[in-house]
């Protein structure tokens, strides 16, 4: 994945680096999660107690309330995944520990929602074996690529999101343990917290499921890499963060777009600042539309997101 500085209508390739510590790495991205992967920090080289004796790199929670684990390797190493599935399977054994913890960071209104864990791998490469190890766990772990330039420039590129198991893994298999009992784990958490695209469109009109089906092939539409994720009541569009999300009424439909107010220039009748309404779907600009000329007015929002969100 090579970059180039442009000088006078030429390409002048740009040199790849290495962090000199992998601190460096973790500090940068703790410092950014908002832009980066639109989470809050929580916390840094969390201690997980004497009896496991380990420390997790970093504690979030997304822009779902969601618990989200990220660990970091300047190196190829499988030890990464070994370690995050270690750290999934301990905060879902002690999630009084994480939920003290936001508490701590974030004050005591903030609510947990167990319903999922989010697992963030960030390292500069991965072996075919970790890989395909990490689509049969069933846990919800993203690898990150990254890249270091010598012009300041870092890239992070997702290769691989896992949320479902794929094959199922028996207990006397040869595999590490705790990655075996980690993967059933989570396995069974997303069992209990999965929703689907048919539950959203169950008794809509005919004209809201058309509708529906417009604005998920326009926004799936803007690159493949975004993902489709039903939620309980929506289904959000997301690639490192969400860029918009879909909330199905009787008679209309609710989209919630990742800009802040103030990006929303000319705004249609059926724009609303929601940065001070409660709602669901996350983003602080909401349009409500019921035709397809109503979408067609908020489709440049959509995309204004997407570009800001990076692809």
């Amino acid at each position: 994945m090579p970059i180039f500085d442009i000088s006078e209508d030429k390409l002048i390739p740009v040199e790849q680096k290495n962090f000199s510590l992998e601190k460096e790495l973790q500090s940068l991205i703790e410092g950014n999660l908002e832009e980066v992967f639109n989470c809050r920090f929580v916390a840094t080289e969390f201690s997980t107690g004497a009896q496991h004796a380990g420390r997790i790199d970093s504690l979030a929670l997304s822009e779902e309330d969601n618990p989200v684990i990220i660990e970091y390797k300047k190196v190829e190493s499988s030890e990464l995944i070994n370690q995050s599935l270690f750290y999934l399977h301990w905060i879902q054994d002690h999630k009084g520990d994480f939920e003290i913890a936001v508490q701590k960071t974030l004050g005591n209104g903030v609510k947990v929602d167990w319903s999922d864990v989010r697992v963030i791998c960030i390292a500069p490469n991965y072996k075919k074996y970790d890989l395909h190890a990490v689509q049969v766990m069933g846990a919800n772990i993203e690898l990150w690529k990254y890249r270091l330039f010598t012009n300041s420039s870092l890239y992070l590129e997702e290769v691989l999101h896992s949320t479902k198991a794929t094959t199922a893994i028996s207990p006397s298999s040869d595999k590490n343990p705790v990655m075996v009992e980690a993967g059933k784990k989570a396995a069974q958490v997303r069992a209990t917290a999965t929703y689907t695209l048919d539950e959203h469109f169950e008794g809509k009109s005919k004209e809201i499921q058309e509708l529906m089906h417009e604005i998920r092939e326009f926004v799936t539409g803007l690159d493949s890499a975004i993902e489709e994720v039903p939620k309980k009541f929506y289904v959000a569009y997301k690639s490192s963060k969400n860029i918009v999300c879909m909330e199905a009424k009787s008679k209309n439909i609710k989209l919630f777009i990742k800009l802040k107010p103030t990006e929303v220039t000319e705004p249609p009748k059926s724009y609303r600042d929601v940065s001070k309404i409660g709602h669901y779907g996350t983003g602080e600009t909401e349009f409500t539309i019921s035709t397809p000329e109503q979408f067609e007015e908020t489709k440049k929002y959509i995309e204004l997101a997407y570009n800001k969100v990076g692809g």
